[in-house]
């Protein structure tokens, strides 16, 4: 990647390696990853399950356990500002009200033994935000402005008492409680009905247009990325094999990981009965870390692996203006 412009970009993430395990014998799930999130701009993070997306969200939040899980190589830069060189008062400080999470399973993301008021109210007076006497009317406009209905009854009730989609909402409402400059949304619509799943998106693009928040999103929807994101990174074993605009990745993907991803989405009238080719599929399975060997990690699952693949690891080389493939055979695969 070029110098990267801080006042463009309000993360920066540069040789990123994340690895777990003991000193003896320590396993990388996360290998020279570099992005960056633009001001403003919602970035989502593309791939199948044990790709390395969520562990990258955690590391930028500081929430990987220690010292089972470290970061030996690389920054993580925010607001020109290098956090991992940070300690746990600097990030506890840092955690909430400038970079906030949204977590993927909001019944363990929410304290059950604690009323939802009480839990908006905890972020705002950790962080100074408003003074005590101030703190549940903001925490009641908190969840008007995700559309709860009946937020007066909602702030004195425990997370069991709410539906799934109303718990993403509280935890969306507890994200943007300090106003963060950069909201890392961890696939917020897991276990949602598809109703649903559209309300909170479309919530959280509405209030990422409203606020100027650049999110991450972290998704293995397409759907869902055609629909909101404006860049698309696609991770896989633990490395970008592809990135560019929303467009581009999804009307001329390069990487044969990507084009298998984009093939086995569901399209109305296709694979019905009688009516054409079954749903495709990638074969195989993420490999594990440990596992993965020299060269492509893809190269077992792809059919356009060559020898060359098992021998050399791609790099993440520019196929044209903002868009960048790892793969040994991008160029052959435009005339295919």
């Amino acid at each position: 990647m070029t110098a990267l412009q801080e006042s463009t970009n309000v993360l920066e993430v540069e040789n990123l390696g994340i690895a777990f395990g003991s000193s003896e014998s320590r396993l990388s799930v996360v290998e020279d990853l570099t992005f960056a999130v633009r001001s403003g701009e919602l970035l989502a993070l593309v791939g199948e399950s044990g790709c390395g997306k969520s562990v990258t969200a955690l590391a930028i939040m500081g929430l990987l356990p220690r010292p089972q899980a470290s970061t030996p190589a690389g920054r993580i830069v925010f607001e020109g500002q290098d956090i991992t060189t940070l300690d746990e008062a600097a990030m506890q400080d840092l955690r909430g009200r400038r970079i906030a999470m949204i977590f993927q399973e909001p019944m363990t993301a929410l304290n059950p033994v604690m009323r939802i008021g009480r839990q908006i109210e905890e972020v705002l007076l950790r962080h100074r935000v408003v003074e005590r006497g101030e703190a549940r009317p903001r925490a009641l406009e908190l969840l008007r402005q995700v559309r709860i209905a009946d937020p007066e009854r909602r702030l004195r009730q425990y997370p069991h008492e709410l539906s799934g989609g109303m718990r993403q909402r509280v935890m969306i409402a507890m994200a943007l409680a300090c106003d963060p400059v950069l909201l890392l949304a961890d696939e917020p619509t897991t276990a949602l009905d598809v109703t649903v799943q559209a309300q909170i998106m479309e919530l959280i693009a509405d209030l990422q247009r409203r606020r100027g928040t650049s999110v991450v999103l972290i998704t293995h929807d397409l759907g869902i990325v055609a629909e909101t994101a404006d860049r698309v990174i696609v991770m896989y074993a633990g490395r970008v094999v592809e990135t560019a605009s929303v467009r581009t990745v999804l009307e001329a993907p390069r990487h044969p990981y990507t084009q298998g991803l984009i093939a086995s989405v569901p399209r109305l009238g296709r694979n019905r009965r009688g009516s054409g080719a079954p749903l495709a599929d990638i074969p195989g399975s993420v490999p594990p870390p440990g596992k993965r060997g020299r060269g492509c990690v893809f190269r077992q699952r792809c059919a356009w692996a060559i020898d060359a693949c098992a021998e050399r690891q791609p790099q993440l080389d520019p196929f044209g203006e903002g868009h960048r493939v790892a793969c040994l055979r991008a160029h052959e695969t435009v005339s295919s």
